[in-house]
């Protein structure tokens, strides 16, 4: 078996040739992953330059860069959604993160809501600018998240607890839509979408509405037998004056058959009539005229 002499200049030198050439094949290797950043689909990257303090964007794909001279950060260019619940594990953050709205009335109830942002690439350079390069989940948890509540709150509280969980809720969303987007656009984001989700009350405010809307339903139900009686009557009213308009008009009918009836009957159609019925005999007394014959108008038919 061969002996090495370890404090051989020949082996030194050789040792560390070797150790120098691994070191730089190593560096070699860490400048290599460091000359690129890979840019996630549905995100634009940004790179700054630590040394001119420049800024430029790229698309998704491998995005080039020097090591320790440039960094790359990226910002969603697809919508991306921040959801603010009571029920854990369904938002954005664990445990209830459903935001406090007060009311015009100083009451409070909780509000599930969600929001669908999302930046362009000519604007990410902006929110970099903004957030000093920070992520955006960082950004989420702090700006974004901040400006919800800011912006919900202000706007609940211009209105009563009936008209935020019911009578003018589509308006509430409406203008928490509009107010937030005014402010997400200063920072260079742009908001698509504002949706309310559950609203919460208090227990005490819970019964109070369960009461008002039993109250309610009561009231209406007496309306609704209200107007039935009413409706009813009026088709009683309405019956009784169809008979009598019916039996008036019968009545009419029958009187102005009884005058036609009337007109017609003329003395001579009486006698002819009373003379179809008469025997022929005389009577054998008489106190007056003979019944039914005209004695003139027969002396005239006999000449």
């Amino acid at each position: 078996m061969a002996n090495f002499d370890f404090n051989a200049p020949e082996f030194k030198a050789k040792f560390y040739s070797q150790v120098i050439m691994g070191a730089a094949a190593l560096l070699v290797v860490l400048l290599f992953l460091g000359s690129y950043s890979v840019i996630s689909p549905g995100n634009t990257g940004v790179i700054f330059n630590v040394w001119t303090g420049s800024l430029r964007t790229v698309p998704q794909g491998i995005a080039w860069r020097l090591p320790f001279i440039t960094q790359v950060q990226s910002y969603p260019t697809a919508l991306r959604t921040y959801t603010m619940v009571r029920r854990s594990a369904e938002g954005s953050s664990q445990g209830d993160d459903s935001i406090d709205l007060p009311t015009r009335e100083g009451q409070h109830i909780t509000q599930d809501i969600s929001v669908t942002f999302n930046t362009s690439e000519n604007q990410a350079d902006k929110v970099f600018k903004a957030f000093r390069g920070a992520d955006i989940e960082d950004i989420e948890a702090t700006f974004i998240r901040r400006t919800i509540i800011t912006v919900a709150q202000n706007t609940a509280g211009q209105m009563s607890l009936s008209e935020v969980i019911s009578a003018k809720r589509n308006e509430l969303q409406d203008h928490i839509q509009s107010n937030l987007s005014i402010e997400l656009e200063k920072m260079g984001f742009h908001l698509d979408k504002v949706n309310l989700g559950a609203s919460h009350l208090p227990q005490s405010l819970e019964v109070q509405m369960q009461q008002k809307m039993a109250a309610q339903q009561e009231a209406q139900q007496a309306e609704y037998e209200l107007q039935k009686q009413q409706m009813l009557a009026k088709a009683e009213v309405a019956k009784a004056e169809g008979e009598a308009q019916s039996i008036l008009v019968r009545s009419k009918a029958q009187a102005e058959a009884n005058r036609l009836l009337q007109s017609t009957l003329s003395n001579n159609l009486i006698q002819s009539k009373a003379i179809d019925k008469w025997n022929g005999v005389l009577p054998q007394v008489s106190s007056g005229a003979t019944p039914f014959i005209n004695l003139q108008a027969m002396k005239a038919s006999d000449k």
